[in-house]
């Protein structure tokens, strides 16, 4: 009987025609009214040397100031490292859909960065924990004080390093991806690390107001394709991929670092029953 009862429920589903309508196609609707009325939640953490222009980053990306810069604001001004870890969270609101938005400012990590001779042993330990339990993306800062020739062989050569040491990346591979989403995510692979600069302040460019930078050769316009990468890192963060992103951080690396914490806390209780029978 039991026997029969698990071939049943491993049989195949057969698809059945409705005789009349039920109304569980508003299930869409239903999940939509209680999302939006929930609002939702995405934690960024940025990981790199004092100065690089991180907290630039992400107010550039959110098109506000949500966190304050804590670089340079003249050349003769030391540099004011992060020495411990710091998070804001703000609220945001965009067409009606809230964002609560938290960002975690990391210390000495990124201060151990080697722009001349890539990754140093210590970033690619801290990459690989870092991808354990978050999304990695990386991107290169300021890209502004590249050529476009050295910018190409700086990718490269860090496309080279994070493949040899087998860090993972985000987007990641699955089965459930369609056509689509698969080239999609082929061609963000191809383009990381992004290539980035980002800017809080508008400039003109013929007669236009944008935001970018200017500088003794210049302007960069941060949109501009042809200038940065900008718009693609934050058109797959906030419009392709934001909710992905927070899935995967519930469903995949929260669930792992739960499954770790529940196997250190078997092995501690193994070893309180070990010390009781002594």
């Amino acid at each position: 009987m039991g026997r029969s009862l698990e071939m049943a429920t491993m049989a195949e589903p057969q698809k059945m025609t409705l005789n009349g309508y039920v109304g569980f196609d508003s299930i869409t609707r239903q999940i939509e009214k209680k999302l939006l009325k929930r609002g939702f939640q995405f934690n960024v953490i940025v990981v790199g040397q004092t100065g690089l222009g991180k907290s630039t980053l992400i107010n550039t990306i959110f098109a506000a100031h949500l966190i304050d810069s804590k670089g340079r604001t003249s050349a003769e001004e030391p540099f004011r490292q992060t020495t411990e870890i710091q998070t804001v969270s703000h609220l945001i609101e965009e067409n009606g859909i809230r964002l609560r938005l938290n960002i975690v400012d990391t210390p000495g990590y990124g201060d151990q960065v080697n722009n001349e001779n890539c990754l140093k042993p210590i970033d690619i330990v801290v990459l690989k924990k870092l991808s354990e339990v978050v999304n990695v993306v990386p991107v290169i800062a300021k890209s502004d004080s590249l050529t476009m020739e050295e910018r190409v062989a700086f990718k490269r050569r860090i496309k080279s390093e994070l493949a040899f040491h087998n860090i993972k990346l985000y987007p990641y591979d699955s089965d459930e991806l369609d056509e689509h989403e698969r080239a999609l995510n082929d061609s963000i692979k191809q383009m990381i690390p992004f290539a980035i600069v980002g800017s809080e302040k508008n400039v003109v460019i013929d007669g236009k107001s944008v935001r970018g930078r200017r500088n003794r050769w210049g302007v960069i316009n941060v949109e501009n394709e042809q200038h940065c990468e900008f718009v693609h890192l934050r058109d797959f963060l906030t419009r392709t991929h934001l909710q992905d992103l927070i899935e995967t951080t519930a469903q995949i690396h929260y669930e792992a670092f739960r499954s770790k914490q529940n196997g250190i806390f078997a092995n501690l209780v193994q070893v309180d029953k070990f010390f009781l029978k002594k």
